[in-house]
């Protein structure tokens, strides 16, 4: 059994409470997690607060951005133990950790290195009344301790995406990972300490949200900053505390996202794409399709193939080559996906494919698996339509015209991403000018420079993530005038 313990000021430490964490595979017992009190979340802010004026701060950038770059070439070097935590924590398939999660957590190191190292500045000549003038330039300084609360959902690739920016700007971090996955942010601990980031400024306190670990950073008065990813219910809590000193939030939210689908769409490889932004990571992804709408011409091929795919998803142990399809993260997460697929019902929907819990051999019959879904027939009032399910499932609906979709498309108090498909350019371009959202891909999905603005509107989040977007939270942005 592991032990999943804090990473305070450089060192693994125990709290006198714990909780256990099981497998989503199985449900046996992978490790016992030690849950942090109000006095563990005060030394870890303390510790960050004393690193923010100690040999950290004395760092040029030129010698962050070589231990952020010693970061990622760590966690390369460990790159399978990454993998393995994460596969246990999640039970998602060994390919997406090896191809997507892991790497893109270590090369988030790497880009925020970059970006800190060539972030442009402003210089402006100012007149004065007696003609000598004045110069203006800004300067860029951390913000201070930053509270970096995770999701279970890709764990290393979010919490990187927050603590590679926050260091590299100069910022300490206290970092609460989900308790549903806990493993690769104290699994990174150890590398911070392997390649010497001086101690305090990187710390991880397990527990909840409620009375717990996350409840006691997002108020605590010494946090500079809170970043967040997950519920939109959850964001909303933490921008009430974080309302009392008056702090910055950075948060990434729900989505109901819409896939838009035209008649003129390379029509397998549209099908390709949202087999994967349907399903996968068993549909708990952020940025994944729950709301396809296909232009009535290719409706019903398109339902049919999309349902034959999913048909083909293999279930199994996450290190069998042959899985394709991992289960949610928990039984409690099962439950409500579960409870989502007998409303669709309820409420009239066409069950094309799945609907259920799987019969899954005895290994892992005690697991959290429920069978990929696709619906029919739905009215857009319904709940499955309207609200974030974060499972293996779809809806699909007919349209009739550009105009129409538009419309479709952004009647959800939602707005983080979609995806368009079609080969007319011009049309893709007028869509995605009218599609309320922080993110529209053309003919891809999940597909992005890591340079770009990421983030969603309206109850998908607060502010904007990547490349210099990034410092714009991470970094309190100062004015010097000098008269000459």
């Amino acid at each position: 059994m592991k032990e999943f313990q804090h990473f305070i000021n450089g060192q693994f430490c125990r709290s006198d409470q714990y909780f256990e964490k099981l497998s989503p595979v199985n449900n046996s017992l992978i490790g016992r997690v030690y849950e942090a009190r109000q006095g563990e979340v005060d030394a870890a802010v303390g510790a960050a607060e004393a690193a923010l004026k100690g040999p950290w701060a004395m760092m040029s950038v030129d010698e962050r951005v070589t231990i952020l770059n010693a970061v990622a070439d760590e966690i390369s070097r460990r790159f399978d133990d990454f993998v393995a935590a994460e596969m246990a924590d999640t039970g998602q398939p060994e390919s997406v950790m090896k191809h997507v999660f892991i790497p893109r957590g270590a090369a988030n190191f790497r880009v925020f290195a970059n970006v800190i190292k060539n972030v442009p500045g402003e210089t402006f000549v100012t007149e004065t009344p007696d003609g000598m003038g004045a110069i203006n330039y800004s300067l860029r300084k951390p913000k201070g301790v930053i509270g970096v609360v995770c999701p279970w959902n890709a764990p290393f690739l979010l919490m990187t995406w927050k603590v590679a920016p926050a260091l590299a700007c100069g910022n300490t971090v206290v970092v609460k990972p989900s308790e549903e996955a806990p493993a690769t942010a104290t699994l990174l601990g150890e590398v911070m300490e392997a390649v010497g980031v001086p101690k305090g400024v990187y710390n991880v306190v397990h527990g909840g949200g409620k009375n717990s670990a996350g409840e006691f950073i997002t108020s605590h008065p010494k946090v500079d900053a809170i970043t967040f990813t997950g519920e939109s219910e959850t964001g909303t809590a933490i921008m009430r505390a974080a309302a009392l000193g008056l702090r910055d939030v950075s948060f990434e939210l729900g989505g109901k996202n819409a896939g838009i689908v035209f008649a003129d769409c390379d029509f397998d490889k549209a099908i390709d794409s949202f087999v994967r932004s349907v399903f996968l990571s068993c549909g708990q992804v952020c940025l994944g399709t729950e709301r396809v709408y296909v232009e009535r011409p290719i409706f019903d091929k398109f339902v049919q193939a999309l349902a034959d795919r999913a048909k083909t998803l293999k279930p199994g142990a996450p290190d069998d080559p042959a899985t394709t399809l991992g289960p949610l993260i928990s039984r409690e997460h099962r439950e409500k996906v579960v409870s989502y697929y007998k409303k669709a019902v309820a409420e009239g929907a066409t069950v094309v494919t799945g609907g259920g819990v799987p019969n899954m051999p005895d290994e892992f019959a005690e697991g959290s698996w429920v069978e990929p879904t696709i619906w029919t027939g739905l009215v857009e009032t319904s709940a499955v339509v309207r609200e974030e399910i974060f499972g293996p499932c779809c809806h699909i609906a007919p349209f009739d015209s550009e105009d129409e979709v538009v419309e479709l498309a952004n009647n959800t108090d939602y707005g983080l991403s979609t995806t368009i498909w079609t080969r007319d350019l011009s049309r893709a371009h007028r869509v995605a000018a009218k599609v309320d959202v922080g993110i529209t891909w053309v003919n891809s999905w999940f597909l992005r420079d890591l340079r770009t603005p990421f983030g969603g509107s309206k109850h998908s989040g607060i502010g904007r993530e990547g490349g210099v977007h990034s410092l714009e939270f991470y970094t309190e942005l100062r004015n010097v005038c000098v008269k000459l």
